[in-house]
């Protein structure tokens, strides 16, 4: 009975707490964590947007660069017109010229065939040997011309100090030149780069020959010919030298390259086979554009796609831009306008577009004063001051304007109905 009553008291002795009054955990037992607190001053998340913002668009391909090259035909003063632009006091071109004023201001860039040479006065002198008074240089400047041709069948009319004082006369006026040379220096160099509105154009200037005036032998640098038997039948194309000079125009990494060349026959109003010969090997060897003269009537102009698919544009003559002709068709000209355009994301350049202004040179006749005078003539047949006869020529310059040049490039032409 003892036994029982020791275990009893035993099993109660369990049962009791410690007496430290915690209960002990049990072996491998797991306890909640302690409950986490949030700091008060921590901001609270933004909400998510309800849209994604959108990729950001493409770039805007860059805009073209588009310029204007002007370009007026042979500027010739025969006597008859440098005794009429003497006002007494100098020898005032603008006056004759002004009609075409506003058209070669409006370009971006403007170039002219000087036909003459300014050997120096005052005896001044017309055909056969062209000398003309230093004050053309100026009216040509002050009208908006920016380059000149100096190589043409007249540049040695006052042979070699003729051509070299000419080009003095041309730097002290402010204008370029191209196609002759006072050095083998100049001669090296042998182009114009210029700025035409934004766009790099390199000009070369060419004649076919000089009127059987051979190149002085001491300065055989002197002016640009295209034909080696310039002295005889013009007929055996230099393209040595030509394909020379443009690759050195290549080379110059400009957007263009232009020619201006003396070619063709006189008095004739189509290109002959061997004009469109040398434009064919022109462009075949890197010329986008070629403006040529000589011939004194207008010829054909076109804009060509090329082989390699560049954009090329001829104009084989724009005839007299002054002179004192007035057979048919000598008396009538134009101001073209080319439009350049620049592609600025792959660089591509080329002629997209051109106009021209039809002009008349009106004679008023020996005894008249003013005698000579450019006209624009939708100007004047607008101003209502043409008589009936000037009337007649000015209608007659529009159509032959359209049928040589085409009447697609001018932009006044009445539709036909």
């Amino acid at each position: 009975m003892m036994q029982r009553l020791f275990s009893l008291l035993l099993s109660l002795a369990l049962l009791i707490p410690c007496g430290c009054g915690q209960s002990l955990p049990a072996a491998n037992a797991v306890q909640d964590p302690p409950a986490a607190t949030v700091p008060e001053d921590i901001p609270a998340l933004p909400e998510a947007p309800a849209e994604l913002p959108a990729e950001p668009s493409e770039p805007e391909p860059p805009a073209p660069t588009t310029a204007t090259l002007a370009v007026c035909g042979d500027a010739m003063s025969h006597m008859p017109v440098t005794n009429d632009v003497w006002d007494g006091e100098k020898y005032d071109y603008v006056r004759v010229m002004n009609g075409a004023k506003s058209w070669v201001e409006a370009a971006d860039y403007a170039v002219v065939n000087l036909e003459t040479t300014f050997a120096g006065g005052p005896k001044y002198s017309g055909y056969p040997a062209f000398n003309s008074p230093d004050d053309m240089a100026r009216g040509l400047k002050d009208l908006g011309f920016d380059l000149c041709l100096t190589a043409n069948n007249h540049s040695l009319d006052k042979g070699w100090s003729g051509l070299s004082r000419t080009l003095d006369v041309l730097d002290e006026t402010g204008l370029a030149h191209v196609g002759t040379s006072r050095s083998q220096e100049e001669q090296d160099v042998n182009l114009v780069v210029a700025d035409v509105g934004g766009i790099s154009v390199a000009f070369l200037g060419y004649t076919y020959g000089t009127n059987g005036i051979p190149i002085p032998k001491d300065h055989p640098y002197c002016i640009n010919v295209f034909n080696t038997d310039y002295l005889s039948n013009l007929r055996d194309l230099d393209r040595d030298r030509l394909t020379s000079d443009l690759e050195q125009a290549k080379a110059a990494g400009t957007d263009l390259v232009a020619v201006m060349i003396h070619w063709g026959v006189e008095y004739q109003t189509k290109q002959n086979a061997y004009q469109e010969e040398i434009a064919d090997f022109l462009f075949a060897n890197g010329a986008d554009i070629i403006l040529g003269g000589h011939s004194h009537v207008p010829q054909p102009m076109e804009l060509r796609t090329l082989g390699d698919g560049r954009q090329g544009f001829v104009c084989y003559s724009l005839g007299n831009f002054i002179s004192s002709q007035n057979d048919e068709y000598t008396d009538t000209t134009a101001v073209l306008t080319l439009e350049l355009t620049r592609d600025n994301e792959t660089g591509e350049t080329q002629v997209t577009g051109y106009s021209y202004a039809p002009m008349y040179m009106l004679d008023r006749e020996a005894g008249a004063k003013p005698r000579f005078q450019l006209l624009d003539v939708y100007e004047t047949l607008a101003s209502g001051e043409a008589g009936e006869s000037l009337t007649r020529r000015l209608e007659k310059a529009v159509a032959d304007c359209h049928k040589i040049f085409g009447a697609a490039g001018d932009p006044r032409a009445v539709p036909a109905e």
